[in-house]
Parts: C-alpha cells; sequence; structure tokens
C-alpha cells in the first residue's frame, strides 16, 4: 500500500457534486494520509459517493483516522434503501429500481466491488440510516 490523501480525493467529490448538482460537505479527524491501495481505494469510495450522487441533492463525508482504524462516512438525503434490503445490495447485478430511481447507467456492481476492496483492505462496509433522512454507508479498514 502506498500513501492516499484524502482530504485530496474529498476535494475531487466536491468537485464532482458541483458539476452532478449535488452538495457535498467533508471533514477529516486525523490524518489525511492513509496507507490503502489508491486506485482502489478511489474506486470504492466513487461507486459510494456516486451512488449519492446519483440518488441525493445533500451529502456529508467524514473520515475518522484514529486508534489503528479508518473509519469514512457518506450520509445523504436521498430515499434511502429499506433495512430489508440492505444486504442484497452488495450482491453483484442487484439494482433496486422501486427503491431508487430507474436509471439505465447502473450495472448493479458499486457495492459489491465496494464491499469487495474494503473487505480486500481487511475492513468492510455498513449500511444505516443517515441522520440525514437517507442512506448511511459506514466503511472501515485498518488504517
Amino acid at each position: 500500500p502506498i500513501c492516499f490523501d484524502l482530504a485530496a480525493y474529498f476535494e475531487k467529490l466536491r468537485q464532482e457534486a458541483a458539476l452532478r448538482g449535488s452538495s457535498l460537505t467533508a471533514t477529516i479527524a486525523g490524518r489525511s494520509e492513509v496507507h490503502v491501495r489508491p486506485n482502489a481505494f478511489t474506486r470504492l469510495l466513487g461507486n459510494i459517493a456516486g451512488n449519492a450522487f446519483r440518488y441525493a441533492k445533500n451529502v456529508a463525508v467524514s473520515a475518522v483516522n484514529a486508534n489503528g482504524t479508518l473509519t469514512i462516512t457518506i450520509d445523504d438525503d436521498g430515499p434511502g434503501i429499506p433495512l430489508q434490503k440492505r444486504e442484497e445490495v452488495f450482491k453483484p447485478f442487484v439494482r433496486l429500481d422501486a427503491a431508487r430511481n430507474q436509471d439505465d447507467s447502473g450495472t448493479g456492481l458499486g457495492l459489491a466491488i465496494a464491499r469487495d476492496i474494503a473487505r480486500s483492505h481487511g475492513g468492510d462496509i455498513a449500511l444505516g440510516d443517515s441522520p440525514m433522512g437517507g442512506l448511511r454507508a459506514v466503511v472501515k479498514v485498518p488504517a
């Protein structure tokens, strides 16, 4: 693994949010540089953030790098994912078109790939309810 700069990546996400008509707030507690596989980690975060931008107007990303663990929380104000479907969305090719807008650009691989990458780094992804009203995705990996 080599150094990945969260601050620089969050700035890129801010630009992407603006292009997509969403707003993004981002915070980092602890060191901004983390030792992960940069290409894979960019894809992991990009897949989750891309979903948030697709379904929500407002997205918040926070990173906490402490005690040997990097925790990245992505919250949005979109429609969310029903509790009983949250594990299912990690399966390849599963799309929740009833809950989320019909959109031809999705393959249903984004979250499956994101979880594989998180697990290959010794971590995982969990989904929950966001205080913003939509979905919360929490990525935890050793840092």
